[in-house]
């Protein structure tokens, strides 16, 4: 990989509590995430993985070590300077779909644009696009609780991608979907990552999810244990049974 990586840790170290309850959490992890690849980072409960997502988007400060996104040293920033790093390139998708249940997709979607401090009328276009882009155009009028769950969670992508991020970090997405609606999160994601210039990472325990990586990175005891790249077999990028409409 010769490209300038999106995001970049190097030698991260986390400290959990103080004293005699102190926990390492991590220990010396260093890695990259490119554009173009979406990139699985997987372990055991309790090998490091959220707390490094969380690192890695700027959530918790290392003990120690550096993190870079899209060219910024994100060591000594300021809380303000530090959230508009946030919010500019970075983001999330969780487990939790995290949606207002009074408010449309559209509305959803809108109103995390609104808190970049767009323009409502510009933040409801790219609502409008990003949704549009992961197959709900038909949906923007409905409420969350007139979706599947796999839905919902569609318009949770659509709501970390409307603003452009560089970077994008899932922990977790297909964790509460059934077979069908994981396959369609996961390929849409591994679209994302062809087409787009987002670097994505899943944090994961699920075995569904493999197919659509690009690089798998395996955690144990707050380290990094082994990277693999993976090599497709000549199925579509998508895996099979993936409804995905863009």
């Amino acid at each position: 990989m010769t490209a300038r990586p999106v995001l970049e840790a190097h030698d991260i170290e986390k400290t959990l509590g103080q004293g005699a309850a102190a926990v390492r959490a991590l220990m010396g992890v260093s890695m990259a995430l490119y554009s173009g690849e979406l990139t699985l980072l997987r372990g055991p409960s309790g090998s490091g993985k959220t707390t490094l997502m969380s690192i890695l988007g700027g959530i918790l400060a290392p003990t120690s070590g550096s993190i870079h996104v899209a060219g910024q040293c994100l060591s000594g920033l300021s809380e303000e300077v530090l959230a508009g790093v946030r919010r500019k390139d970075v983001g999330f998708i969780f487990q939790s779909y995290n949606l207002f249940p009074t408010l449309t997709a559209l509305q959803n979607v809108t109103l995390a644009g609104t808190v970049q401090f767009r323009r409502v009328k510009e933040a409801s276009d790219r609502a409008k696009a990003a949704l549009e882009a992961v197959g709900l155009s038909s949906k923007l009028n409905s409420y969350p609780a007139q979706l599947s769950g796999g839905e919902q969670q569609r318009v949770a992508v659509a709501r970390a991608i409307a603003g452009g991020p560089s970077v994008l970090l899932a922990d977790e997405p297909t964790a509460a979907l059934d077979g069908e609606n994981g396959r369609t999160v996961m390929a849409l994601l591994s679209h994302l990552a062809a087409s787009t210039p987002c670097a994505v990472l899943v944090v994961t325990h699920d075995e569904r999810t493999l197919p659509y990586a690009d690089r798998v990175i395996s955690m144990e005891d707050g380290r990094i244990i082994n990277e693999q790249i993976m090599v497709r077999d000549g199925a579509s990028r998508y895996g099979q049974g993936a409804a995905l409409h863009v």
